[in-house]
């Protein structure tokens, strides 16, 4: 896990160990500070600032979970869903863009959420804090080796996103057991790659990027187009362009109409 002190565990500790190890030292703590507020009732004591440890990282998340609820989200990101809104206790995937995956990760983690990333080794935490992720509240299992989807499990227990490469194809009984805890959670799973019965179906069939002259110059922003399917087969994709970055930074739709500059500089997104 990066930013937590996952590296700290001894090596012969699996993936799904340390998940449970965390979920199990914030229930505890949790019991602590409900006994302490207990305590404090009877006889207030000066507060003393804990320091932020994994497990309270943890607890916190714990604490601010709720269920049934529509998630914070970047407007560009709403143009893309079914209703104009994440849900927790749905399931998205994405398909040719980790930038797009961070994009939807970014409004809730803007609002406080938190997220967790799962099989995903690659991902890169400062070009997730470019696009609005706080790297405060964000839990990374980069390798979960066989043991993913319990690791997967484990985590939409505490946080309130979760990010998912799969390591094959994934089962209907699978998606099924992990859809009902999501929804008992009200936590969102992003599926990098296909899962069955997905809310949505996101993939960036091309983009071209801005800032290059002949030869020279810096790349400063991508255009991409976004096909995007709702739930059940006969539904029609959509098709948005965004700005994904724009040269600002910025995650937002391509206002005009006409089909991206240069069509013959597309490529697929890795």
């Amino acid at each position: 896990m990066t930013g937590t002190s996952a590296t700290e565990l001894p090596a012969r500790v699996t993936a799904l160990d340390q998940a449970r190890t965390l979920l199990a030292r914030a229930k505890e703590q949790k019991a602590a500070r409900l006994l302490q507020v207990s305590e404090e009732a009877v006889a207030p004591a000066p507060t003393v600032l804990a320091p932020r440890t994994t497990e309270t990282r943890v607890q916190q998340a714990l604490d601010t979970a709720t269920v049934d609820r529509a998630l914070p989200t970047l407007p560009a990101v709403a143009d893309l869903l079914p209703g104009a809104v994440l849900r927790g206790g749905s399931v998205y995937s994405v398909r040719g863009s980790t930038a797009l995956v961070m994009a939807m990760m970014a409004g809730p983690s803007a609002e406080g959420a938190w997220c967790g990333v799962v099989g995903m080794p690659s991902f890169g935490a400062e070009a997730a804090r470019g696009l609005g992720v706080d790297l405060e509240r964000l839990v990374l299992v980069p390798d979960p080796e066989r043991d993913w989807l319990s690791v997967v499990a484990a985590l939409v227990d505490a946080l309130t996103v979760v990010v998912v490469r799969p390591p094959g194809e994934v089962t209907p009984g699978e998606a099924s057991r992990l859809s009902a805890r999501l929804r008992t959670r009200g936590a969102m799973l992003i599926a990098v790659g296909s899962w069955p019965g997905s809310e949505a179906r996101l993939e960036v069939q091309g983009n071209t990027w801005t800032g290059l002259g002949e030869g020279e110059g810096y790349l400063t922003g991508r255009q991409a187009t976004v096909a995007v399917t709702g739930r059940g087969a006969a539904v029609r994709p959509q098709q948005h362009q965004l700005w994904l970055p724009a040269p600002d930074g910025s995650i937002r739709r391509i206002e005009s109409a006409r089909p991206l500059e240069d069509p013959a500089r597309w490529e697929a997104v890795g």
